[in-house]
């Protein structure tokens, strides 16, 4: 069982008011050499031991906030076209049929939309769920269950657990990065009562469309992680400050300590925080720069394509991310509530994701990372096969369809079902719960053993539910 008294050493500080992830010691740049080190406590981000042989060592989870309509993309259903402008739900609600064709693709025929037409080149890599279900049909109770398995309460995310249960394999780099999060979405992200080191770092929305085109925060035009540079202090003046700071930190932490204080993770989480922070601003700009990448893996990803631009560049940065050894990689994607305008908006939000994540799926294919990287696709819930307001759909968290690729499930393969129209998952049903149980699964990691202790109890992602999809592990 993984531990329950890990303190938190290795933490991005947080702004005053910020959730997650931002550094607050301004310009901690520099020599990557460590300006301070402790000899006598163990680093909670070190490599950690899984339950058993994972199959996979990374995430990366592409979120699409607002709740893509299963039955316009990956879930077929012939006979809603049969049952069009029947009622179904009440007097103003009437079917409506998926204006777009569905086709068998790949060696495994799956049926998949032809608003994916790249996607549905790498159908052989893809394992659907179609049975997923959860508890909320409202979208930020949703988003936060899908995050943290618990729409009541501030839970830790599905990346901090993750990170919590297996550390991280990059000492210059977040083990936890989220990429174009939403605002007001700390809590999806958050480490919440586990040790602030396991929280996720934000890093904001694309600006620009060369090749080094830098991100941004969302609604500003400063540098993706703020305060990464000093335009004051050179580095070894900041190697002077830094050293004085840390002294004053570690002569607080003794004091405590004698004081007999049980928990000192904020003082050490600061410690190790600033450590980080002075690493990373020598590692993140690197990793961040994207001119070094050649034209045709720019191109394979819709780098400079208009419309593929901005996501194309979060995937090509998690596939650098994840090549660096950051252990969970989020990427999202939002604006898919569509209850009018289907027919036109639904298109465009998945042009703007389907030659992008088409190409992350080639590359890691081709770098051999795919084999042990999860990628995770899906949002918090699906749509409705009845038309809302004439040409939309409305919340359906009773059924909708997810996808994994890679990190040890079956390829061409799929998973569940929902009934004849779309409605429901009646088959195989994957509750969210379930969902959370097999990704861990997928990992190393046995849900119902990586627990915290807190408030007298321990906790766990899935709380006393969940089982893992035993039929899509390869």
């Amino acid at each position: 069982m993984i531990s329950h008294n890990l303190v938190s050493r290795r933490q991005i500080l947080q702004t005053a008011s910020a959730g997650f992830g931002y550094l607050a010691f301004a310009g901690l740049a520099g020599s990557a050499n460590s300006a301070y080190s402790s000899d006598n406590s163990s680093n909670p981000l070190d490599p950690k031991a899984p339950h058993f042989a994972p199959r996979a060592k990374r995430v990366i989870f592409l979120c699409m906030q607002g709740g893509p309509s299963h039955v316009d993309t990956f879930d077929y259903k012939p006979k809603l076209a049969e049952a069009e402008g029947r009622g179904n739900r009440g007097p103003n609600s009437r079917l409506m049929p998926s204006p777009w064709k569905f086709k068998q693709s790949g060696k495994s025929g799956l049926w998949i939309s032809e608003v994916f037409p790249e996607i549905s080149k790498m159908a052989d890599e893809l394992c659907l769920i179609r049975s997923m279900h959860c508890d909320q049909p409202v979208h930020p109770r949703a988003m936060t269950q899908m995050h943290t398995g618990n729409a009541q309460f501030v839970r830790p995310s599905l990346g901090a657990w993750t990170l919590y249960g297996l550390g991280t394999e990059n000492d210059n780099l977040p083990g936890f990065i989220a990429l174009n999060p939403p605002p007001a979405s700390a809590t999806n992200f958050g480490s919440a009562f586990l040790p602030a080191v396991y929280q996720g770092t934000k890093v904001g929305r694309p600006q620009g469309r060369g090749p080094g085109a830098r991100f941004a925060q969302a609604g500003g035009d400063q540098d993706a992680l703020p305060d990464l540079r000093n335009d004051v202090l050179d580095s070894e003046q900041q190697r002077r400050q830094l050293k004085f700071i840390q002294s004053m930190n570690r002569r607080q932490l003794e004091s405590y300590k004698q004081g007999n204080e049980v928990d000192n993770s904020g003082i050490e989480g600061i410690i190790e925080s600033y450590e980080l922070a002075f690493r990373m601003q020598d590692k993140l700009p690197e990793m961040m720069d994207l001119s070094n990448e050649d034209e045709k893996t720019l191109a394979m990803y819709g780098i400079g394509q208009g419309d593929t631009d901005g996501f194309g560049r979060q995937c090509l940065l998690a596939r650098r991310f994840a090549e660096a050894g950051v252990r969970f990689i989020e990427l999202t994607h939002g604006n898919w509530d569509h209850h009018a305008r289907l027919r036109t908006e639904l298109p465009e939000k998945c042009t703007e994701i389907d030659k992008p994540i088409a190409g992350l799926l080639k590359d890691l294919k081709a770098r051999g990372l795919l084999q042990d990287t999860l990628v995770i696709w899906g949002g918090e819930f699906g749509r409705t096969p009845d038309a809302q307001n004439g040409d939309g759909r409305d919340h359906n968290h009773k059924g909708y369809t997810t996808w994994m690729a890679g990190g040890g499930v079956k390829g061409g393969f799929s998973y569940g079902a929902t009934d004849d129209l779309g409605y429901e998952a009646v088959e195989n049903k994957c509750h969210i719960h379930d969902w959370h149980a097999t990704i861990l699964h997928l990992m190393g990691l046995d849900h119902k053993k990586l627990t915290y202790r807190y408030a007298g109890r321990d906790f766990r992602l899935t709380d006393v539910h969940g089982n893992v999809l035993q039929d899509i592990l390869s």
